[in-house]
């Protein structure tokens, strides 16, 4: 545990004695670093690797008040003793490591972005609907509205379990997918993840996010770290579009597209996005 702004943060080491480079993973906002134990093993032969939860998540103390998760990251690195690193996130751990990037450009080495977030970047309103449909219904609303104000008395574990078992479908399967695209390992782990998402956003205590400003989404063009995009062919289409973004508007970014692979690719893909991890932090430390 290190302890950021009051809270303290769950986080793992690995790594040589004499490491070529540092790596810190940002987990995706429907799981936590649990997802990144492949990556975590394969990296940590030549790499010294971070691996933490967010606050909120996983086994990190509770957010409240304002949370700014770009900042948790860079003051993890200041914990960790970290001057440089390769940032790897996936989903909204993509979007605080861009954000990470444009505030301090010098601490970055790399970033990969794998089914990435984009702060400042609206959503568009097919996907909204498409979440509120298929994710949102597995809940009646006047429970769910109590949850998400944090006003229930008692909160429901079906409920929980419902919500999880949805969004794992919707997102992590993808949208044109079923339950049988995930192997039982796969959809297990990722519906334990996202039920203690669930859980935690609607037991615990409130808190406002606070991004970079300027937004990131304006500011692509700034970066200058070495970059690849990794985009699931079977994610949403509205985070596809995001992959799309980063790749053109990333200066020499790269795009590497895999093939029915939803939004949790290190955990669905663990070996091919190892491999593609390692070969790409192969060139950035050389």
């Amino acid at each position: 545990m290190v302890t950021i702004g009051g809270v303290e943060i769950a986080c793992e080491e690995a790594g040589p004695e004499e490491p070529a480079g540092t790596v810190v993973l940002a987990h995706a906002g429907v799981a936590d670093m649990r997802m990144w134990d492949h990556q975590f093993a394969a990296l940590s032969r030549r790499h010294r690797v971070i691996r933490y939860d967010w606050r909120g998540y996983g086994r990190s103390g509770d957010p409240e008040g304002e949370v700014c998760h770009y900042e948790d990251l860079l003051a993890l690195m200041d914990a960790m003793k970290i001057e440089r690193a390769a940032l790897i996130g996936c989903s909204m751990g993509g979007a605080y490591a861009v954000e990470a990037a444009l505030a301090a450009p010098e601490r970055v080495a790399a970033l990969a972005l794998i089914s990435s977030g984009l702060a400042g970047h609206r959503w568009p309103q097919e996907m909204l609907d498409q979440a509120r449909d298929r994710v949102h219904s597995s809940v009646p609303p006047d429970r769910l509205a109590r949850y998400r104000a944090g006003a229930a008395g008692h909160v429901d574990p079906a409920d929980v379990r419902a919500m999880a078992e949805a969004h794992t479908l919707w997102q992590v399967a993808g949208p044109g997918r079923g339950r049988d695209a995930l192997s039982d390992e796969v959809w297990a782990a990722a519906v334990e993840m996202c039920r203690l998402v669930f859980e935690r956003s609607w037991t615990g205590p409130r808190s406002a996010e606070r991004h970079l400003d300027p937004p990131a989404a304006t500011r692509l063009p700034e970066i200058t770290a070495p970059t690849l995009v990794v985009n699931g062919l079977s994610d949403v289409p509205g985070i596809q579009e995001v992959s799309g973004l980063l790749a053109s508007g990333i200066p020499g970014a790269r795009r590497l597209d895999l093939p029915d692979t939803g939004h949790l690719a290190p955990l669905e893909r663990p070996a091919e996005v190892s491999a593609a991890l390692t070969a790409f932090l192969s060139e950035v430390f050389t």
